[in-house]
């Protein structure tokens, strides 16, 4: 797997992230989802939760594709790269049934494999 397909499978992910989140607020109606959302109902805690998810993710974004576009743009794209940003991929993916589950200490370790794939993207930059 290259980089440039890891970003693409990042981006896919964010995009899937904010679907589930955005359609699971409304209970996956579809009426409701594309009404005008004047009056949203509260969020269940699953819905809370996978909003919790999808702004950690919109946090991290900005470090993972900033090392991932510099990676490129110097032409470093080494397998200390491809697999920080693999690591930081697959924990992501994690991540998602992770924040649902609620199980303690779990989205933290998950949080600190993705972070990990993150510092070894960006000591494979300098």
């Amino acid at each position: 797997m290259n980089l440039t397909t890891i970003i693409l499978a990042v981006l896919a992910l964010t995009m899937a992230q904010i679907f589930l989140q955005e359609t699971s607020r409304y209970g996956f109606d579809l009426r409701a989802i594309v009404g005008n959302r004047d009056n949203p109902p509260d969020m269940s805690i699953v819905a809370a939760r996978l909003d919790r998810a999808k702004n950690n993710m919109l946090e991290a974004l900005p470090f993972f594709l900033g090392l991932a576009l510099l990676a490129l743009v110097r032409g470093m794209e080494t397998k200390q790269v491809v697999y920080g940003a693999a690591t930081f991929l697959v924990a992501r993916i994690v991540s998602v049934p992770a924040y649902i589950s609620g199980v303690p200490l779990l989205r933290s370790v998950v949080w600190l494999v993705a972070n990990a794939g993150l510092l070894a993207m960006a000591v494979g930059v300098v």
